[in-house]
């Protein structure tokens, strides 16, 4: 049959192989080509391809095919045509068998050899130089794929950002060594799926997961030589296809639909599923790296190149950067982020490095094409979009500066509240702000405190355990000679640096831990979990576990910390029956100094409402919050009022007790102590203890105490 294929001219969109139930249309953009190739394959163990067809069709920049004879599953590669010449920005060579970047499903993984690149390795011209070696041996397969699927009327929950808790956790990382699943599926888009994964889910009470990258991604060859692996995946091949590596059904176009299972079991429990998108840069890395894609399709309509054409841009770390600007890559970006909406059904992306893709020519500029097009994209626009709002270039911290629209992770947020229970010199007035919802980050923009992504830890860093554990990284492990990583980590080992026996250290950690989790999660804002934390998970102090796909960074189901997780779910529990804990608007007036018993209202130690000059002392490090519960400012879905239990929150970072005299009666009459760090638990109803107004509590050094003032009959 290959060699007696019927070859029809074909349509130019939409890119990629599309199966239309009676054969397959094949188009690819390469606007400064002078040739394109189909290469067609019968395996994966297929050294060279069993049919090449010269594509004559191009209309404007794209070249298109019609193969009525294709079924889905059908492996294939582009071999393109044009100039080497580096120095002008074109790198193409037909020796290169390239990935589609269109590609809805990639066979396998990468097999590095010399003949990825294309260049001689080891020549004195470096990638001046033109390499004959053949790659398809060693490079990965496109997969024709059938996009039929039964989704049995599968609905987006649409959780409100004020209602959402996000759970960030790695595909592989967290079902890899989960006792309670079968053997073959963990590590996989099926373990996520599986009943079990989905019950410590709802039980936790997460609301969406926020899973790192599963686009088909690249394992750096430098890593493999070490013995290490890319675990993280932020090294981005291909923009429609779930990576192969977390399937447990097959790699022939299977890990299409067990991704869709996946989605379609989390919705089904109300979970949304949101990725970690990497559209910054690409594996192919700098003018060194290999050709396996956008490379070798059209290396200077793709990448942002220097003024030398011969060199990338680099404002992503990694040696290249995709230059948003252009027309074709923004289509490709958009073409992908709706594919994986309406084919894919999720539910809203994080952006890594964000501001890369803000950037015009060099400055960032929020009001960039990239989101001009997104703002008025009615699919895109519709679901949740993250920012991460930093690059590594001039000028690329950006966290406030994203259009409305846009949630940020909270760089602020994390830094500040890490500060102000490690007891480093910081102010109270930012730590006001923070909590509720950074209103000088976002209200000026019209946005609302849901903007704030409110964060502890990430993938990026130590752990929470880690936070309260190490003062120093420890990333040996990475082979970089402890050189990688952030240094300036806000951490506090607690008194001993790592493992301890040290009970009063011990104690003090996991009070710490229960500090940081309180105050994210009672703070206005959304907040995000890292997956592991509520269990007391250690990366022993590496905090850039990237490479480490093995214990290190998978979680240990087997030694949890029982007492944390009760903590953490009660804690979520709380927040999610509480209006006036999840604001959806910012509170009255200035935050700060708050307008009586309105909505919120400040104290000190003494009972006396704080002044002015109290934000600005440096030495001061505790703190009285009343939140009244008739001063919510939002409706109901019916245009009802809203109306909460009032509540009074202490936050002593004083490494000593204090005594906090509580409000006068007009605050309310009695309080019930319902939250104290200073506990391993939070206490049953009945068990509580209960103040009246103006009496005196006494909390312990480096404590919060949440207490509650019934308006409502609960």
């Amino acid at each position: 049959m290959q060699n007696n294929l019927k070859i029809y001219p074909g349509h130019p969109y939409p890119l990629g192989a599309t199966w239309n139930g009676s054969g397959v249309n094949f188009a690819i953009y390469a606007d400064n080509a002078t040739g394109v190739e189909l290469c067609l394959f019968t395996s994966e163990k297929d050294e060279a391809e069993t049919r090449k067809i010269h594509i004559e069709e191009r209309t404007h920049q794209i070249w298109h095919v019609y193969l009525p004879d294709l079924r889905p599953g059908q492996l294939y590669g582009y071999r393109v045509h044009g100039p080497f010449e580096p120095a002008e920005g074109h790198r193409y060579n037909p020796n290169k068998l390239l990935i589609d970047p269109y590609a809805k499903a990639i066979s396998g993984v990468i097999k590095w050899h010399d003949a990825l690149f294309g260049y001689e390795m080891g020549s004195a011209e470096e990638d001046l130089s033109y390499s004959d070696l053949d790659s398809a041996p060693f490079i990965p397969k496109s997969i024709v794929i059938d996009s039929a699927y039964d989704w049995e009327q599968d609905k987006p929950p649409k959780t409100n950002y004020h209602q959402s808790i996000i759970y960030e956790t790695h595909v592989k990382g967290f079902t890899k060594q989960h006792p309670g699943l079968p053997e073959e599926i963990r590590g996989t888009y099926a373990g996520i799926a599986h009943p079990v994964t989905i019950e410590y889910l709802k039980e936790l009470g997460i609301t969406a997961v926020e899973l790192m990258p599963v686009h088909q991604f690249i394992n750096d060859g430098h890593l493999i030589d070490k013995g290490l692996n890319n675990y993280w995946g932020y090294n981005t091949i291909g923009y429609f296809a779930p990576d192969s590596r977390y399937s447990a059904s097959g790699a022939r176009g299977s890990q299409v639909s067990e991704f869709k299972d996946m989605v379609k079991a989390l919705h089904k429990a109300g979970i949304e599923v949101i990725l970690d998108v990497v559209y910054n840069h690409t594996a192919e890395g700098n003018h060194m790296g290999p050709t396996l894609s956008f490379k070798g399709v059209d290396n200077a309509s793709y990448y942002r190149l220097t003024d030398d054409k011969r060199y990338y841009m680099d404002y992503t770390g990694t040696g290249n950067t995709l230059n948003a600007n252009l027309p074709n890559v923004l289509r490709l970006m958009m073409d992908s982020l709706r594919y994986w909406i309406i084919e894919m059904h999720v539910d809203g992306f994080r952006f890594d490095l964000a501001s890369t893709l803000a950037r015009e020519l060099h400055e960032v500029n929020r009001l960039s094409a990239f989101f001009d097009i997104i703002h008025q994209d009615p699919v895109i626009s519709q679901v949740k979009l993250i920012a991460e709002p930093w690059d590594i270039g001039e000028g690329g911290y950006q966290v406030g500066k994203f259009p409305p629209g846009w949630a940020e992770w909270n760089g602020k947020f994390r830094d500040c509240i890490r500060d102000y229970w490690r007891g480093a010199e910081s102010m109270l007035g930012e730590f006001a702000l923070r909590f509720t919802g950074s209103p000088d980050l976002y209200q000026d923009d019209y946005r609302r405190p849901t903007a704030s992504i409110n964060f502890i830890t990430a993938h990026d860093g130590f752990t929470l355990q880690d936070l309260v554990s190490y003062n120093e990284k420890h990333n040996e492990a990475n082979e970089e000679d402890n050189q990688d990583g952030e240094d300036h980590n806000r951490s506090w080992n607690c008194g001993a640096e790592g493992d301890t026996k040290d009970t009063l250290i011990l104690e003090l950690r996991r009070r710490q831990k229960r500090n940081l989790l309180t105050t994210l999660f009672l703070s206005q804002g959304v907040p995000m979990l890292v997956a592991g934390d509520e269990l007391g998970r250690t990366q022993k102090g590496n905090n850039n576990a990237y490479c480490q796909d093995n214990e290190v960074s998978w979680l240990n189901w087997e030694s949890k910390d029982q007492e944390l997780l009760d903590f953490t779910k009660k804690l979520i529990h709380l927040r999610k029956k509480h209006p006036g804990l999840r604001r959806r608007r910012w509170f009255q007036g200035q935050p700060i100094k708050g307008i009586g018993v309105e909505d919120i209202a400040w104290f000190l130690p003494d009972g006396a409402e704080m002044e002015d000059h109290n934000w600005n002392e440096d030495f001061a490090r505790s703190l009285g919050i009343f939140l009244h519960g008739n001063g919510i400012r939002s409706k109901g879905p019916k245009g009802e009022k809203i109306i909460d239990d009032s509540f009074y929150i202490i936050f002593n970072a004083y490494h000593g007790p204090l005594d906090f005299k509580l409000p006068p009666d007009k605050y309310g009459l009695e309080w019930i102590e319902i939250l104290n760090t200073s506990q391993e638990r939070i206490p049953e109803t009945h068990e509580a203890q209960v103040y009246p107004a103006g009496a005196t509590v006494e909390v312990q050094g480096r404590t919060s105490i949440l207490l509650k003032h019934s308006i409502l009959n609960r």
